[in-house]
C-alpha cells in the first residue's frame, strides 16, 4: 500500500479522515431508512393443513389503542387466488370485499378503525384456489397510549452534525395525499418550527435537527391526522433518537527519533528508528513511512542500500507504539546531503519528524590522534635522554676534586 501514499503531506486532508468522517453518517442515514423494511422480514415453516406455503413476517406490527391499523398480506402473483382473513383461535373469516363497523378487507388489506386491545395476536391471509394454497401470518400488537416509549423506534444521530429523524410507517395511510402535516413532540412538547433548530416540511416524513446536541437526546412523537370514510384518526410513532459521538483519532506522536541531526562515518552501518506512541488504539489506524528527499525509499533506493523495516508494535503499560526503522548498509557522501522524513498519519491528522545524516566528525579527530601520539610519545622520549645526558654533564664540570 505504501506505493500509493502521498509523499506529500497535506495536513487538512486525508481520505482516511474523509472516509471516517463521511461513512459514519452514511451507515447512519442508511439504517434510519432501513427500519420500515425491517418489518417485513420473513421465514417459510412447514403449513399444518393443506396449504404449500406458509410465510410468517417475523417483526409484529405495533399500534397504539385507539389508532388504525393496516395488515397487508404478501400478494402472489396469480390474482386468481381467492383471498380471505382470520385471526388465530377464531373461527371468523374475513372475505375479500367485507365491511363491518369496525373491521373491513379492501384487496389484500385488512383496516381495523380503530384498534382495540382485544385485538393483539395472529391475522392469517389465506389464498387459495382449485390446486394451490399459500399463507401469510402478521402479529399485531395493540399497546395502551400510556405505554408508547415500549413500542419507540430506536434512530441515531452523530454530534454535532444535521440530523434527521424519521417518522415510520406511514405508507398506507399517505396514500396519494403528499400535502400531509406532521406534528413533532420532544418529551410530549411541542417543538417550535420557527426555531432555526428544527424544521419539518409538509409532504415529508423527517424531522430535520441542526446542530445535533446532547441534549437533543430522548423520545420525538410524530403524529398525524389521517381521514376515512370522512372519519378522522390520528396516527403516531414515537422514535428513541441516540447521539453518538463521532470517535475521534489523536493525532500520532514521534517519540523517536527525538534529535533532527545523527552521525556517522562514511562506509558505516546506521539504522534511525522512527517510533510513534498510539495509546490505546490499535496500531492498524496508524500509518508510518519514511522518504528520502520527498521520494519513498524503496523508489529512491531500488538496489535496497537504504530500506524500510518490518513494522513492529511495543506494549507497555497498556499504551501502544510502532516503530518503522530506517536502515543504511553503508554510508555514502550522498547520505550526507539527503533529507531523511518520517511520516505517521491516522484519520486524526499527521506527523513529520525529519532527520539530517552527518559525517562523524569525532573519528577523524580520533585517528588524527591516535597517527601523532606514537610521535610524540618518541620525541618525549629522546628528548628526556638528551636532558639527562645534558645535566649529568653539567654536573660534573660544576665541582673540583679537592688534593689531599
Amino acid at each position: 500500500m505504501k506505493n500509493y501514499r502521498s509523499p506529500y503531506v497535506i495536513p487538512d486532508f486525508s481520505l482516511s479522515c474523509f472516509l471516517w468522517q463521511v461513512v459514519p453518517r452514511l451507515l447512519c442515514i442508511f439504517s434510519a431508512n432501513m427500519i420500515n423494511i425491517s418489518a417485513f422480514r420473513i421465514h417459510r415453516v412447514e403449513s399444518a393443513d393443506n396449504c404449500q406455503d406458509h410465510t410468517i413476517y417475523s417483526w409484529p406490527t405495533f399500534v397504539l389503542e385507539g389508532e388504525p391499523a393496516v395488515l397487508k398480506c404478501l400478494q402472489y402473483f396469480d390474482l386468481s387466488l381467492n383471498l380471505t382473513w382470520n385471526k388465530k383461535g377464531s373461527s371468523t373469516i374475513i372475505p375479500a370485499g367485507f365491511k363491518g363497523p369496525r373491521i373491513m378487507s379492501q384487496d389484500n388489506i385488512v383496516w381495523l378503525l380503530p384498534t382495540i386491545l382485544q385485538d393483539s395476536g395472529e391475522y392469517i391471509c389465506t389464498q387459495r384456489n382449485s390446486s394451490y394454497c399459500a399463507k401469510v401470518s402478521i402479529h399485531l400488537k395493540v399497546v395502551k397510549r400510556n405505554e408508547t416509549n415500549n413500542i419507540s423506534y430506536p434512530q441515531k444521530a452523530f454530534l454535532l452534525s444535521s440530523g434527521k429523524i424519521v417518522c415510520p410507517n406511514l405508507e398506507n395511510f399517505r396514500q396519494n395525499n403528499t400535502n400531509y402535516e406532521l406534528k413533532w413532540y420532544k418529551d410530549s412538547i411541542r417543538l417550535n418550527m420557527d426555531n432555526k433548530k428544527f424544521a419539518a416540511l409538509n409532504g415529508t416524513n423527517y424531522l430535520l435537527i441542526n446542530p445535533i446536541s446532547m441534549s437533543d437526546s430522548g423520545y420525538y412523537t410524530c403524529e398525524m391526522t389521517f381521514e376515512f370514510e370522512k372519519e378522522q384518526y390520528n396516527i403516531t410513532r414515537t422514535i428513541q433518537l441516540q447521539i453518538l459521538e463521532e470517535k475521534k483519532n489523536n493525532i500520532p506522536i514521534i517519540v523517536n527519533p527525538d534529535e533532527r541531526i545523527t552521525s556517522a562515518t562514511l562506509g558505516s552501518q546506521l539504522t534511525i528508528p522512527c517510533r510513534v506512541f498510539i495509546g490505546a488504539n490499535n496500531h492498524s489506524d496508524v500509518d508510518v513511512w519514511w522518504l528520502a528527499n520527498n521520494s519513498y525509499i524503496q523508489n529512491m533506493y531500488p538496489d535496497e542500500r537504504v530500506k524500510e523495516g518490518e513494522t513492529g508494535q511495543f506494549v507497555e503499560n497498556n499504551n501502544s507504539s510502532i516503530e518503522v526503522q530506517l536502515i543504511f548498509d553503508s554510508i555514502t557522501e550522498a547520505d550526507f546531503h539527503t533529507e531523511f522524513r518520517c511520516v505517521a498519519q491516522n484519520g486524526g491528522g499527521n506527523r513529520v519528524q525529519t532527520v539530517t545524516v552527518t559525517e562523524k566528525k569525532k573519528d577523524r579527530e580520533l585517528s588524527w590522534y591516535l597517527a601523532v601520539t606514537p610521535v610524540a610519545l618518541a620525541v618525549v622520549i629522546l628528548g628526556g635522554v638528551y636532558l639527562s645526558k645534558y645535566w649529568k654533564q653539567r654536573s660534573t664540570k660544576g665541582y673540583v676534586v679537592a688534593n689531599s
